[in-house]
């Protein structure tokens, strides 16, 4: 059937709207067709593909119908052209016959395209690639992090959004302030967390960690380096009281028993980042007890009022679960144990962690400078050591630089210290921001503060010498430095900061 469209699409809008339409189709197939056949994968050609193409098709389609429009007024306003009314339909009449051919032809192929574009469109922004790549200098922290992470085979919606189409809503409605403070560059350096209305931690993490799996005792192993010539090794292996010895046991003991069914803990935080603990409440969801437990440290000081309670969940211990940032000594030991730093060269750690107090503008400032740190530390203290050693110094700092690059964004101020982890004592305070002394009921019962409630010191020492506790039971635990009971009296945070081994 031979087609012939009415004359009022001949204008030049139509036609640029055409063309407009039929080229981005046609690029829209070609790179369709290149991401399946050659499973070319990136942010950007996502985004052309699923995003940015489907709109410009359409705003050419909406160009046809809107130069028709123009030209049939422009016609009528000139006198060449009756008023025009409402679109009248007569199939009897070849022209309306050809339009009404091209309408439904053209409307059956876009809707079927619309479909599987937007099926493509939904899947893309819910990707990694979509969230740690697009605005790859505000995101490149969380998504480098992301990728070493024990989570990095699980996409960002399944922990910032979940399952549900309200969620999906609410999170694509926060995303489009988050595109504007992108783009007018008003977003903050760093990225504050917590993070504001984020949903529930027992409606994502329990899709896979659910309060009933039972998690037996876990055995840790850790590698530490001191700052010495040697880079001393010392070595500590933790039996991790991650849940009860037996499964029948289920929530009697344990980490875990913070998260147990049957009971609700609860705190209150003077802080935003949950540091500050004022007093911790814990409700027996079975018998109805009630302990409230009052950190001496703020009593009567008449500010309670001013912070957050919260009911204790996943994210109130795993504050960083998929996003941390290591501190220097440990991403230094890392290096070291992984061969990516030379162990058997004097003095590295003492020579590469306390530069990286220092705050840089770019990593691309960074990196020399921190090059050219460790090359002054050995000139100025062990020149010996740099005349005969220079290929090994010159390995370390690759090493060096490659873990700083994996933990330290200077241009978002990413780094451990901006970002306190709420799991273990070394670092942070974490554990210790309740259980420590100073919190009791009014009737003096205090908070539990034994380091054995958590874990058991299975191992300890240097290679050689190192002590081992017989099964079930701990070592009490050893300095690798002599610094007499001072590891008693007061939280390892104070000292070690991440700067210290």
């Amino acid at each position: 059937m031979p087609l012939h469209p009415p004359p009022s699409v001949k204008n030049w809008t139509s036609l640029a709207g055409a063309m407009i339409a039929i080229i981005s189709v046609f690029m829209i197939v070609f790179l369709f067709a290149v991401t399946a056949i050659f499973g070319a994968q990136a942010a950007y050609l996502g985004l052309v593909v699923y995003i940015l193409l489907p709109a410009v098709m359409i705003f050419g389609l909406i160009l046809i119908p809107l130069g028709m429009w123009l030209k049939v007024r422009r016609e009528h306003r000139a006198g060449s052209r009756p008023e025009p009314g409402w679109p009248q339909i007569d199939l009897n009449k070849p022209d309306h016959r050809s339009a009404a051919f091209i309408f439904v032809v053209g409307a059956t192929i876009l809707l079927f395209a619309s479909a599987i574009g937007s099926y493509e469109a939904f899947h893309y922004t819910e990707s990694v690639a979509f969230c740690g790549t697009l605005c790859h200098r505000v995101m490149e922290p969380e998504y480098v992090a992301h990728q070493d992470s024990p989570h990095a085979r699980v996409a960002c919606v399944g922990c910032h959004v979940g399952p549900g189409v309200d969620w999906y809503v609410r999170s694509k409605l926060s995303g489009m302030y988050q595109v504007y403070a992108v783009l007018t560059g008003i977003y903050p350096r760093p990225i504050p967390t917590p993070i504001e209305n984020l949903r529930p931690a027992r409606d994502v993490c329990e899709q896979c960690h659910w309060p009933q799996k039972f998690y037996a005792y876990t055995y840790r192993a850790q590698s530490h380096y001191l700052p010495d010539e040697n880079n001393t090794r010392w070595d500590i292996g933790l039996t991790l009281k991650v849940g009860a010895p037996h499964a029948a046991d289920a929530f009697a003991e344990g980490i875990h028993w913070h998260i147990n069914p049957q009971v609700r803990i609860e705190y209150h935080a003077r802080d935003e980042k949950r540091e500050e603990i004022d007093w911790v409440r814990y409700t027996n969801l079975d018998t109805g007890e009630v302990k409230l437990y009052r950190n001496a440290a703020f009593a009567g000081d008449g500010e309670e009022a001013a912070g957050e309670v919260r009911t204790m969940d996943c994210i109130d211990c795993h504050n960083r679960p998929s996003h941390r940032y290591r501190s220097p000594s440990e991403f230094v030991d890392t290096a070291l144990a992984e061969g990516a730093m030379p162990t058997d060269l004097p003095w590295i750690k003492a020579a590469t962690v306390p530069l990286c107090a220092q705050e840089f503008a770019t990593i691309e400032e960074a990196l020399p400078e921190l090059r050219a740190g460790v090359l002054a530390y050995y000139r100025e203290k062990h020149p010996e050591i740099l005349a005969q050693r220079e290929q090994d110094i010159e390995q370390a700092i690759a090493g060096f630089q490659a873990a700083f690059r994996e933990n330290i964004f200077p241009y978002m101020n990413a780094r451990w210290s901006a970002y306190p982890e709420h799991i273990g004592h070394m670092v942070f305070n974490g554990c210790v921001r309740c259980h420590i002394s100073g919190f009791e009921t009014e009737a003096g019962e205090p908070i539990r503060t034994d380091c054995e409630g958590c874990h058991l010191i299975s191992s300890q020492g240097t290679p050689g010498s190192i002590e081992v506790a017989p099964m079930g039971e701990s070592l009490e635990f050893r300095h690798p430095t002599d610094i007499d009971e001072a590891w008693k009296e007061v939280p390892c945070a104070d000292c070690h900061e991440g700067l210290l081994p």
